[in-house]
């Protein structure tokens, strides 16, 4: 199973920015999907971004269009989300994911490693 994992994570003032990072152990033709979703304490695991590193398709959830911006390497099998005018309501942690295919998807069941999580702490 591939293994995924985030760092980046941390405090900052609400309108700050932050750069997580993620890296997957390996690599095959068909782990081309990377995703980041988050979790708030009492709430389910929500999307905020995919992307499929062969074409550079990128899909955003609504909440964290126009801030948010996903990027990745894909001889590397790093993906990078920079997180840009950040809100107390984007605290949580925030998982990085892998799968697979060439289409972009966003549900967790389209993901099939998941890193630790990193967590992301916005204060007003």
């Amino acid at each position: 199973q591939v293994q995924v994992v985030e760092s980046g994570g941390g405090l900052v003032q609400a309108g700050g920015s932050l750069r997580l990072s993620c890296a997957a152990s390996e690599h095959t033709y068909n782990q081309n999907l990377m995703g980041w979703f988050r979790q708030a304490p009492g709430k389910e695991r929500e999307f905020v971004a995919a992307i499929t590193l062969s074409t550079g398709t990128t899909s955003y959830a609504d909440s964290v269009k126009g801030r948010f911006t996903i990027s990745g390497h894909h001889a590397r099998n790093t993906v990078f989300l920079q997180m840009n005018s950040l809100k107390p309501e984007d605290t949580a942690v925030y998982f990085c994911a892998a799968g697979r295919g060439i289409v972009v998807r966003t549900r967790t069941v389209d993901f099939d490693s998941w890193g630790q999580g990193t967590q992301v702490t916005v204060s007003s």
